[in-house]
């Protein structure tokens, strides 16, 4: 029978290989949130331009996120090998919904009134969406991506068991060596890490324009 007093000692006397997959386990859920963030970011804008497609998009990409990890995973390795590519590209798709969804609902929620004000300085439709709509929008905006952080970084676990490199090879390898203080080891790293991630975009989203808006 382990304690929390057990799993302690066993995460002191690991230290360095911990500390070591925590950074790499970040850099792999940072470079596929870094990735989403640009590329349905840029989707969330387009569907909201054109929001007769809107519905089927946010479907798709719905349907993505229901995906298990390791089929995902799986279907990947002829396209993108395994490791570090498999990982970043799951990370990149189950970061679809949450990213374009907020971007969208964001920019679809600025206050008209605004909006008209611009046209009638002679902003043109750029300017109103960089001037006007994503200001307002950025707190709704900055919720949907602090959702995929840390569901990246959850997900960055199972990417181990297609090796990438990360804290999910500690959890993996105290499974296969019926180790339960290194899997919880292994776990309360990683929920630290999605908690640290998640209440640093927290501090950002606070300073942002427009967060009286959302309510997470």
């Amino acid at each position: 029978m382990f304690t929390g007093t057990d799993i302690v000692t066993w995460m002191l006397a690991n230290r360095d290989i911990l500390i070591e997959q925590a950074i790499q386990h970040l850099n792999i859920a940072l470079t596929g949130l870094f990735v989403g963030v640009i590329l349905w970011g840029t989707a969330g804008v387009i569907i909201h331009r054109y929001d007769r497609f809107s519905d089927v998009t946010l479907g798709v990409f719905g349907v993505i996120l229901t995906i298990p990890s390791l089929a995902l995973l799986s279907m990947l390795i002829p396209l993108v090998g395994i490791g570090i590519p498999a990982a970043v590209t799951a990370l990149v798709l189950y970061s679809a919904l949450p990213v374009a969804r907020n971007v969208y609902v964001g920019l679809g929620n600025v206050d008209e009134s605004s909006v008209e004000v611009g046209r009638g300085l002679g902003m043109t439709d750029r300017q109103i969406l960089l001037r006007v709509r994503f200001p307002q929008a950025m707190s709704v905006i900055m919720a949907g991506i602090r959702q995929a952080a840390v569901l990246l970084v959850a997900i960055t676990t199972i990417t181990a068991f297609f090796g990438a490199p990360g804290l999910g090879q500690s959890i993996f390898r105290g499974i296969s060596l019926g180790n339960t203080e290194q899997i919880m080891g292994g776990a309360i790293a990683i929920s630290a890490i999605a908690i640290l991630v998640d209440a640093s975009l927290y501090g950002v989203q606070r300073l942002l324009p427009g967060n009286e808006m959302s309510n997470t």
